[in-house]
């Protein structure tokens, strides 16, 4: 894993030839070593299709390829950074949540309406969030940003997770996701604003909450 926690706001990256690191742009904080920086422009390993697809979703998050020799310091807006490891599964996050992740790793877009139909357009709509999803396949590491840290919360087939939207992360793993009205929800905990709504989350892997309702 390239990553290590330096506090909860800060990693650190190794570098090593003949690797790639992708990055936000601005994300870098200081480095040691021959570490060079370029701007990406075809979307990481997505290429094109994943460049125009974000471009549709208004998620065009700009990327820098990172190489070289070396350590880098990242962090981006004070913001709390979770380091989540892939062993050949998927990781489906959105693009803003994005700090930097392994170059090993495949990368893609998803339309939120294969998952829950026009259920899934409407969580988009609700949540502020656009309607295509970054995906990260394969084995590698990814560092995510989130507002007040984040709890990984497992999700079982026996056991579906309700999440707030405003406060859903990132999930992996063979998972359904459908938005739900959730009559009288907000009210009842005294946070009343119109919006009750609950993402459900159901199978088997797991989700990622931040502990706030804050957008990036």
């Amino acid at each position: 894993m390239p990553f290590r926690e330096i506090n909860s706001k800060m990693v650190e990256a190794t570098v090593q030839p003949g690797t790639k690191i992708f990055s936000q742009r601005g994300a870098m904080l200081a480095y040691k070593g021959e570490v060079s920086f370029t701007p990406n422009l075809q979307g990481g390993q997505g290429g094109l299709a994943s460049m125009i697809g974000r471009r549709v979703a208004g998620e065009a998050t700009p990327l820098m390829t990172v190489e070289g020799s070396g350590t880098v310091l990242f962090g981006h807006g004070g913001h709390h950074i979770q380091v989540i490891g892939l062993s050949g599964d998927t990781l489906y996050v959105e693009a803003d949540r994005l700090l930097a992740f392994d170059g090993t790793l495949q990368q893609g877009t998803m339309f939120m309406g294969s998952q829950g139909g026009v259920m899934g357009m409407v969580r988009g709509q609700v949540s502020g969030q656009g309607l295509f999803t970054t995906t990260l396949k394969g084995h590698g590491a990814v560092a995510v940003m989130a507002h007040g840290g984040v709890i990984e919360v497992p999700i079982t087939p026996q056991r579906p997770v309700h999440v707030d939207p405003q406060a859903y992360v990132a999930h992996h793993g063979d998972v359904r996701n459908k938005l739900s009205t959730a009559l009288g929800w907000r009210d009842m905990v005294g946070r009343g604003s119109g919006e009750a709504f609950q993402l459900e989350l159901s199978g088997s892997g797991a989700v990622y909450v931040q502990a706030s309702e804050e957008k990036l």
